[in-house]
């Protein structure tokens, strides 16, 4: 057969024909179903092969595919689409959003992880849980939601902050964990409006340790709303009011009971009775009702959100006005915030993000969590007396020692003032270049000033009083913080196959520094506050005269990291992150300035193997971790010595202010390092009904740094020295977390979601190496010993004091035990003598009380049943001590109720005292003085309709709810105080209660609108 050339040709050019066909570029934009948003980052691959692209951040792709392939499209919270591509040339994929709760996306440090993929223990609060809660503040909403997260109030005054502990105490030192919203660090909350908040993630593992230094007790990460490109205006307006009470007062003796028990203790010590007609005295005045009453709270919250083509933007602001259950606007919180979040795309692979918080506050202070606080002083004030005399002028309170005086009084001399103004933003941009590389860039700024402005007029609360002021005074202060940080990190991010690998390598620029300044001035020409200014006092100091001599009203604090995190799953069921951080801090001295810190966490989806076939379990995955992160919060330059000291002399009659050491230095401190270790695991059961969540962690915090305890030789009790700071000691935490939720339909249109979780922990000081073995903290009563102790063996401020055996029957029970050196009779406490020499002295003192709790748990249930919706949530601390300190040592102060239980006779009781107004070895700290602290709190109480939409249509409405709720409804507790939940958060001294301004009870009703 005879070919001709021309057939060749023609055959030749019908085969490349075909091939140009079937290989084709085609072009496409993938956007979410529900609103229409371009979605970025999504996967594009040719199924059955590695080639393949991602959108842009509008959404658009562009491949080279074959009219035969399939191309897999997939993104992280989306349902994944199999498409063929056949002769189209241009495809509008719309991805639909997965409705499984494993495809959220989970911010886990410097970027997002699909939460299935997540090796690390990370909760997440979403918006809505925190909506139904209505806090204040953002703590509130992270009590009882997250399981080994505990909260407790440092007071219930309108304003006052929470002190946030993840997985427990770990140093003697600081321990709030990191908190960065939208990615900049925030250390006061109060600036923050919950209403602003998307959902805040809480990394509490050795994933943490990313953030590296600052991030030893855990990290939490805020993400505010925001806009959506191609998404229409939308308008939401939230209104609520509430009313606000005490959820108890402290059972204390009335006039009668009073009269009663003051004479039998003055006629103990010997004394003739004071009162002579007991019939008389009556009631008398009750003071915590004096102080306590009913306050309005009120919040409106407006945001704006919405985005075009290449913008998308949110916008929000605030105003919250809440008054205190103690002195109503005397102690009024009044905050006002504003913010932005806008992301441009300023070119296909080059987008822009700027957020920014406005924040101005203003608060009143009364005295509080003290022992010459309102409420101390309103439990310790005679019954007997009036709040005004009848002359009109305030009662005044002779005889109940130096620091109770009369609480009324003292609300209407306290002129003190407290106002925050500070800005927050953030810069950031990204760039995406060759397929799989992106570099982000991101500038953070903080800025504040807390001005105080308090005046003292000339005032007499009665005789020796420590509070008296003979010559008025106003105070100015004025504290000026700012802070920025410069991240900048490259990323590489491919998928392979069943090979996904990314990569980031980053930098960190951290600085802190600010200024403080005060001047007081004295001899006011007028005693009424707000008419005088301080120009006009006769003299005028400046409090940091001397510390501006040596930089000590100033402080400067800088940060160098540089960090890499590798993350790799293969086939989406092996999992591997790992993570190595190089952190620098002018903390520490230049041989030990820098620390490197490693962790790495690996997971296991069981429920992927092909072995694994389970109708009850659908998704079942291991996980595990361990790291060191370093911490450095100490005070500045504790490495080096410094004229930080007050040197004051004479010289020809003329005052001399010069310089002097200041702390005592030691150049070798080191890092304070935290080796944490996690097993957990994750499940889904039922159709995706159930979720559990277990796990099992470890923290250890060696090379503790703490200041040290020395001899006062060194000097270290001058004016401006201290004693140095060094590496010191071991505490270990180790627990268990539990958590179960349920979300499902139980009956036709009737909803439920409910959550239960509990934390056990552990904690114990492993090592302390003070020269005499232990560090005490906190106070009891006036001038004894510090009751909080840190030593080898024990919790970390464990009660350190006597343990009693009942009360003395009788002079006999007192000749056969051990003596002390106080007079001892009948009715007074019995001591245990511990190490059995005969005497009661301070070596038989032991471990009476642990502040810490021994489990923690919260509860959280909701209903929805067609326009109707209730939730409500509870939380539990079980295991906690508390000591009982608000009661005055004095003869004539008052007394708790309790003492109408007095010894008064042989066997009477065996459990509390005889009273006396003599000396007395009762008021040795003992466990007469701990009570158990445990506690169950139903936290909040809502119901919420929402408005029918056929109502709403004419009237431009979306979306109408109204809503009515209780927060801190009721608390079950044994706790004789005000508030088993309050502490001053520090570790030496926590659990200390002096009268804790309770956290109050709030009835709200709202209305929520969408426009």
């Amino acid at each position: 057969m005879k070919i001709h050339t021309r057939q060749v040709f023609t055959a030749v050019l019908l085969l490349f024909s075909s091939l140009v066909l079937a290989q084709q570029t085609i072009q496409g934009t993938v956007t979410n179903q529900d609103n229409g948003e371009p979605l970025p980052g999504v996967t594009i691959v040719i199924k059955g092969s590695n080639q393949g692209t991602t959108t842009d951040f509008d959404g658009n792709f562009e491949i080279s595919v074959s009219t035969d392939d399939e191309i897999t499209v997939s993104y992280l919270g989306f349902e994944s689409q199999v498409l063929s591509v056949g002769d189209q040339s241009n495809l509008s994929i719309q991805l639909v959003p997965s409705q499984d709760e494993l495809d959220e996306v989970v911010v886990v440090g410097y970027g997002t992880q699909n939460k299935k993929e997540v090796t690390g223990a990370v909760a997440v609060v979403s918006s809505e849980s925190i909506e139904k809660l209505n806090p204040v503040r953002i703590e509130q909403a992270l009590q009882g939601q997250v399981a080994g997260v505990n909260i407790t109030s440092q007071s219930g005054a309108p304003g006052s902050g929470s002190n946030i502990r993840i997985r427990g105490i770990s140093t003697n030192g600081d321990n709030r964990p990191l908190i960065l919203v939208d990615g900049n660090v925030i250390e006061d909350l109060s600036v923050i409006n919950p209403k602003d908040i998307e959902n805040i993630n809480v990394l509490k593992d050795a994933s943490a340790g990313i953030y590296g230094v600052r991030a030893a007790n855990g990290v939490i990460l805020i993400t505010t709303k925001g806009g959506r490109k191609n998404m229409p205006l939308k308008i939401q307006f939230d209104s609520y009011t509430g009313l606000q009470n005490t959820t108890k007062q402290i059972g204390v003796l009335n006039a009668t009971e009073y009269g009663v028990i003051i004479n039998e203790s003055q006629v103990a010590a010997g004394n003739p009775a004071p009162y002579t007609n007991i019939t008389s005295l009556g009631v008398g005045t009750d003071w915590q009702r004096q102080v306590f009453q009913e306050a309005l709270m009120t919040e409106q919250n407006i945001s704006a959100s919405g985005g075009t083509e290449k913008l998308a933007y949110g916008f929000g602001a605030n105003f919250m006005t809440q008054d205190g259950i103690v002195g109503g606007g005397k102690s009024n919180f009044t905050r006002i915030t504003g913010r932005a979040n806008i992301t441009y795309d300023l070119m296909d692979n080059l987008q822009l993000k700027s957020t920014a918080i406005f924040t101005q506050s203003e608060k009143n202070n009364l005295p509080e969590n003290s022992i010459v606080s309102v409420l101390f002083n309103a439990l310790n004030m005679y019954p007997t007396v009036p709040v005004v005399d009848a002359n009109g002028a305030y009662s005044l309170a002779d005889g109940l020692g130096a620091e109770v005086i009369n609480p009324v009084a003292q609300m209407a001399n306290t002129y003190d003032t407290t106002k925050v103004t500070k800005i927050s933003a953030t810069l950031g941009a990204e760039y995406k270049f060759l397929n799989d590389f992106s570099i982000q860039s991101r500038f953070q700024y903080n800025h504040a000033d807390v001005a105080g402005d308090a005046f003292r007029p000339v005032v007499n609360y009665g005789s020796g009083k420590v509070l008296n002021v003979s010559r008025n005074e106003l105070i100015d202060r004025d504290d000026n913080y700012q802070d920025y940080t410069w991240d900048t990190f490259l990323t590489y991010d491919k998928s392979l196959g069943n090979h996904n690998l990314k990569v980031m390598l980053g930098s960190s620029v951290f600085k802190t520094f600010g200024e403080f300044q005060q001047y007081v001035g004295r001899g006011l020409p007028s005693n009424i506050y707000g008419v005088s200014s301080l120009s006009e006092a006769s003299d005028i100091e400046d409090s940091y005269e001397q510390q501006k001599l040596r930089d000590a009203n100033t402080f400067d604090v800088r940060l160098l990291s540089y960090f890499s995190r590798l993350q790799y799953n293969y086939d989406g069921k092996y999992l591997l992150s790992a993570v190595i951080r190089r952190d620098g801090s002018t903390r520490f001295g230049p041989n030990n300035r820098f620390g490197i810190f490693p962790s790495a966490s690996l997971g296991w989806i069981v429920s992927e193997e092909s072995f694994f076939k389970n109708d009850i379990v659908s998704f079942l995955k291991l996980r595990a971790s361990h790291g060191i992160i370093g911490n450095d919060r100490i005070g500045d330059y504790r490495y080096v010595s410094t004229l930080g000291g007050e040197a004051t002399y004479a010289a020809n009659e003329e005052v001399i202010f010069g310089l002097a050491e200041g702390a005592l230095s030691n150049p070798d401190i080191k890092w304070e390092e935290q080796i944490s270790s996690n097993i957990g695991l994750d499940a889904t059961l039922l159709d995706g009904s159930v979720n559990l969540s277990v796990d099992y962690f470890q923290k250890k915090t060696e090379n503790l740094l703490l200041v040290a305890q020395v001899s006062g030789i060194l000097g270290a009790v001058a004016p401006g020295s201290s004693p140095p700071t060094i590496n010191a000691g071991t505490v270990e935490n180790k627990g268990l977390e539990f958590l179960v939720s349920y979300n499902g339909e139980i009956a036709e249109g009737l909803q439920m979601n409910a959550s239960y979780n509990f934390t056990t922990l552990e904690n114990e000081v492993l090592f302390v190496a003070s020269e005499n073995g232990f560090e005490q903290g906190g106070n009891f009563g006036i001038g004894l010993a510090p009751p909080s102790r840190m030593e080898a063996g024990q919790p970390i401020g464990y009660f350190y004091g006597y343990e009693t055996n009942g009360v003395f029957q009788n002079q006999t029970q007192i000749d056969n035990s051990p003596t002390t050196n106080v007079f001892t009779a009948p009715g007074d406490l019995r001591y245990v003598d511990q190490n059995g020499d005969g005497e009661i002295d301070l070596d038989d003192r032991v471990n009476i009380g642990d502040p810490i709790p021994d489990i923690t748990m919260g509860f959280n249930l909701g209903f929805s049943y067609k326009n109707f919706d209730f939730s409500g949530s509870a939380f539990a601390s079980i295991g906690n001590d508390i000591v009982r300190n608000y009661e005055r040592n004095q003869p004539i102060v008052n007394k708790v109720g309790s003492i109408l239980n007095r010894w008064t006779g042989e066997n009477s009781t065996d459990q509390h005292p005889r009273v006396t107004a003599g000396a007395t070895p009762n008021r040795f700290f003992s466990d007469y003085y701990v009570e158990d602290g445990s506690y169950v709190r139903i936290q909040n109480v809502q119901v919420g309709y929402n408005v029918p939409d056929d109502l709403l249509n004419d009237i431009f409405i979306e979306k109408a709810r109204i809503y009515g709720s209780v927060n801190n409804l009721y608390t079950f507790t044994k706790y004789s105080g005000y508030d088993p939940s309050a502490s001053n958060g520090d570790p030496l001294g926590g659990g200390i209660d002096v009268g804790f301004y309770p956290v109050p009870r709030t009835y709200l009703v709202g209305l929520n609108l969408t426009f």
